[in-house]
């Protein structure tokens, strides 16, 4: 019998466990953390379930929906999708709708946008290598400057001139200023881009029922799960990899590793590495995410599923309504639970106590208009959740190929999910790299990974994903 490490119990690392343990594979799974599903986990608040943020599910790769279905059957709810953007003390509907812009921006403005796209058409951006120069040159700058600079800067933590095209090549794939404006007049639930979709699955026991209910599969099938394990070194044998070092000094040998783990803790695990990838490693870096949730003495705050924070007045970036998902989050409360979003790397706002970021979580909310000013704020509880964005900053593509490379030396060791791949992976994306790890193992395939999220013939029929984040 073969047998496979697992490092991480996400989406990427449950979703190849759960194959591979389906497949008469032994498992062994070793999470640094004491909780199952990563960044997709579900958690009780309050006597309500709510996520780490907002994680929705929709995918048109069938590998992936029948995951989803073989685990959950029919244990999940369709949610309408209702999401805006908040600029400059209104809400406009997104995706965007024609004549909800025209009641929301002046005239001016909106000739200002037409003038910046036609003189952007005429002369374009060559060949351009950052987000900033790629979203202008598909929408014009004032368009670019009043929905995606904010936000996306907030979200990243450095300029837009800095954030590599990448990003949005990956994310508004074929969408344009012109193609915006006819999807906002059809404004039906068909449209082409996947920015577009209104409908999407949701477990209704949270997104991390998924992940609890094949962890459930895993363990009847004999595969192992070891919480609080962190992995610190791979053991190497002649370009192949055998197994993993915990941290307590431990071995465990395998035939194959799947990580799931940051690429750059996972290069310096491993012991001799050239200093020229050590070196790569060292330009790569995360982002952090601070989750302030507030649970407010109201039924009805507002009935989007989240909301998108583009004004510069304020540091949250988005905010959640549990209320508004799957019913049976709520559990028949009369109170709504709110997840605000801020982001930080090691620094400033990461290094805050609890009660200055109740605070101004609070005041933030309240400033925006969410809620009154006299609205009660029962109960606040914060999480901190380090690198949960890989920053695609300008040049990150080279560095991540010395890496990769170096990697591609190493037999049967599989780099997959988010942080594993350092790739900016939806949910459906991450499982989809676990299901081909596992199919890789089981059946010998020869099969790229690092192509998932980036070649088209992985990516939902060639769709294009969220404009923002989720």
């Amino acid at each position: 019998m073969k047998k496979a490490i697992i490092i991480g119990a996400g989406p990427a690392g449950i979703s190849a466990s759960y194959i591979l343990t389906k497949n008469n594979i032994e498992v062994e799974i070793f999470e640094a953390s004491p909780h199952v599903g990563g960044m997709s986990r579900s958690f009780d608040l309050w006597g309500q379930t709510v996520d780490l943020g907002p994680h929705r599910f929709f995918s048109k790769e069938p590998k992936v929906n029948d995951f989803f279905d073989e685990i959950l059957k029919d244990d999940f709810t369709n949610v309408a999708r209702l999401t805006r953007i908040y600029y400059n003390k209104r809400f406009f509907d997104y995706p965007l709708k024609l004549f909800n812009v025209f009641k929301n921006l002046n005239i001016l403005t909106i000739l200002s946008i037409l003038y910046y796209y036609v003189k952007q058409q005429i002369r374009p951006i060559k060949n351009p290598a950052s987000f900033e120069g790629w979203v202008t040159n598909r929408f014009g700058y004032k368009l670019y400057s009043i929905f995606f600079k904010n936000y996306t800067e907030k979200l990243w933590g450095i300029p837009g001139s800095k954030i590599d095209s990448d990003w949005a090549a990956q994310r508004i794939k074929g969408l344009s200023l012109v193609e915006a404006i006819i999807n906002s007049i059809k404004s039906d639930s068909n449209n082409k881009h996947k920015t577009l979709v209104d409908q999407f699955k949701y477990p209704n026991g949270g997104t991390g029922s998924l992940y609890n209910k094949a962890l459930e599969q895993v363990i009847s099938n004999n595969g192992v799960l070891h919480k609080k394990e962190p992995i610190v070194k791979l053991i190497i044998e002649n370009n192949v990899c055998k197994g993993v070092i915990t941290k307590d000094g431990k071995e465990h040998l395998s035939d194959y590793v799947i990580s799931s783990m940051p690429i750059t803790h996972l290069i310096k695990g491993i012991v001799d590495t050239p200093q020229f990838v050590l070196d790569a490693a060292d330009k790569l870096y995360f982002r952090n995410t601070i989750l302030v949730y507030l649970e407010i003495n109201k039924e009805d705050i507002f009935k989007d599923n989240w909301i998108y924070i583009h004004s510069p007045d304020v540091k949250h970036g988005r905010i959640t309504n549990f209320r508004n998902w799957a019913p049976s989050l709520n559990k028949g409360k009369k109170s709504s639970i709110l997840c605000m979003e801020f982001w930080a790397f090691d620094d400033d706002i990461w290094k805050e106590d609890d009660a200055y970021l109740a605070k101004l979580a609070e005041k933030e909310i309240k400033q925006i208009k969410l809620i009154d000013a006299d609205e009660i704020i029962e109960n606040v509880s914060i999480k901190r959740v380090p690198k949960c964005y890989p920053v695609y900053e300008v040049g990150y593509r080279e560095h991540l190929g010395i890496i990769e490379t170096y990697l591609n030396t190493i037999n049967n060791l599989m780099p997959i999910g988010r942080y594993g791949a350092y790739k900016y992976n939806n949910q459906d994306h991450s499982i989809l790299m676990g299901i081909l790890a596992a199919e890789k193992i089981v059946h010998n395939l020869d099969l790229n990974l690092w192509d998932i999220n980036t070649d088209t013939d992985y990516q939902e029929d060639g769709e294009v994903k969220d404009v923002l984040i989720q």
